[in-house]
């Protein structure tokens, strides 16, 4: 099977043009734009209210352990979904019992790492 690039030649020209644009207004807005930064953009911004304190604390590694869990789940669900779409198809070609018994591995080693970091304590946030 022969590819034909030139049905693909639109979207490279758009790629390019679209590029093309973008580095030529970066490079005007760096050649003619002010250089000297003014204070009030240094400043901390907060929706128009004055900053109480300054924004660069420290977080908790909380937020991280928490964020690194939710994506871990997300990701699930981005697996999950095909799988539960295209059971009525593995079940027609013979292999239904198959998918679900992966499935349910998947879903099985999933449950003992929620486990885990639930005896762990990543999941309580008074510690």
């Amino acid at each position: 099977m022969e590819v034909e690039f030139r049905h693909y030649l639109p979207v490279l020209l758009i790629l390019l043009l679209g590029f093309g644009f973008a580095g030529a207004f970066l490079v005007l807005a760096r050649a003619f734009g002010p250089q000297k930064p003014l204070a009030g953009k240094l400043d901390v911004y907060e929706c128009g209210v004055p900053p109480i304190s300054d924004a660069r604390e420290r977080f908790s590694v909380k937020f991280f352990l928490v964020a690194m869990i939710f994506l871990l789940f997300d990701v699930e669900i981005v697996f999950l979904f095909p799988w539960a779409v295209l059971l009525k198809d593995f079940k027609v070609s013979g292999m239904g019992l198959f998918a679900f018994a992966a499935m349910g591995v998947f879903l099985l080693i999933l449950g003992l790492g929620l486990l885990y970091e639930w005896k762990r304590g990543a999941l309580e946030w008074e510690k």
